[in-house]
């Protein structure tokens, strides 16, 4: 065992799947030890995501078919917990969630060099380290091992990254989960100086998308409500529409190279429609319905690409340390939160009112 700090802290404990009443939120937590390979961080900020939400009422179950928010607050009455998380193994209660750890090292592992105490970090939140690096396949941090709702979290020393910049806590909070899930879908579908239409563009991957698509050079045209519009063309759109407008009409049948869809749903055939013979189809998401419709026709007859998202290669997440400390990225955060209003915060996470991340901040 290697070194740490001796005993207790606050952290939200998700007791099962459910409600927002399944997060206790406790100041009798033990503090982590680490192992010899591992840091003990003292947290300074964490994001909320919609994985948090998802984990919680387990929405990856299989049996659930609706959108996320049809059981954001109170949970579904049908869920198969041996099917409920990211990877398909039964979550183990109580767990402490949270994907975006941000912090500080205060203790190391007997395998790593003491002269990393005291860096400013971020943590990979698809985890490899713990499954011997086989491809397409990761632990998800606060999902398959305790995450950053919480005074102090450990991670692997390899997959946790100094980063240096004059940006807040919240911000660099802002970035793990949600920027390495849009580089990643940029990363799979090869996406250069080409267009782009992006759905759910006000979330914290759809915004992180919009912003790292144009720093690829894209064109990119972003898919939100109508309140979030001005607010999309400041992150750099070039184009931005009603996602209530009918799309072909809006966008073109045939004019887009590549979709980055975090939606699904109901409307999920007109993305195909947009798309150019060849184009690429990238997700990451179903916020709005798992369940889609598909005329294989339009697939071949379109030589069409669908690609799937959630493994990540190591290239992603230092791609994005590199693009904060060159100032190539900024995050929006939209409001920040005590720790212990976890229930409020991921409320107004379902509310969808905001651009941007929503953030907590644990106590000192």
């Amino acid at each position: 065992m290697g070194k740490s700090i001796s005993g207790q802290m606050v952290a939200v404990y998700l007791t099962g799947h459910g409600g927002l009443e399944a997060l206790q939120y406790r100041d009798d937590v033990p503090v982590p030890e680490v192992s010899s390979d591992e840091l003990l961080i003292k947290v300074a900020a964490a994001g909320i995501n919609n994985t948090d939400i998802n984990t919680r009422i387990g929405w990856y179950s299989k049996k659930v078919v609706d959108a996320t928010d049809a059981g954001g607050t109170e949970g579904f009455d049908e869920v198969d917990d041996d099917d409920a998380t990211w990877s398909g193994v039964p979550m183990a209660f109580p767990r402490i969630q949270g994907a975006d750890c941000c912090g500080v090292v205060v203790a190391v592992g007997d395998s790593i060099d003491d002269r990393r105490i005291g860096e400013r970090v971020i943590v990979r939140n698809m985890l490899r380290s713990y499954v011997g690096y086989r491809p397409f396949e990761c632990w998800t941090l606060g999902s398959e091992c305790d995450g950053a709702f919480a005074q102090y979290a450990k991670a692997p020393a390899r997959e946790t990254f100094r980063v240096d910049c004059d940006w807040s806590d919240a911000e660099l909070a802002s970035i793990p989960c949600a920027y390495s899930t849009a580089e990643n879908m940029l990363h799979r579908a090869a996406v250069g100086a080409e267009s782009v239409l992006i759905t759910g563009a006000s979330g914290g991957v759809g915004s992180a998308a919009v912003q790292l698509a144009k720093r690829r050079g894209a064109q990119v045209t972003a898919l939100a409500s109508a309140a979030k519009l001005d607010d999309l063309s400041a992150l750099g759109a070039d184009r931005v529409v009603d996602r209530n407008s009918e799309l072909v009409t809006a966008v073109g049948r045939d004019s887009v190279d590549v979709v980055v869809d975090l939606v699904a749903g109901e409307s999920w055939p007109s993305l195909l429609d947009v798309l150019k013979r060849g184009g690429r189809y990238v997700t990451a998401g179903a916020i709005g319905g798992p369940m889609v419709e598909l005329d294989v026709r339009t697939l071949y007859l379109k030589d069409l690409t669908l690609i799937g998202c959630t493994f990540q290669d190591d290239v992603v997440f230092e791609n994005l340390v590199g693009y904060i400390e060159r100032g190539e990225i900024r995050p929006l955060v939209a409001k920040t939160f005590p720790l212990h209003d976890i229930d409020r915060a991921q409320e107004q996470f379902l509310a969808k009112k905001f651009t941007g991340k929503l953030v907590l901040i644990p106590p000192d």
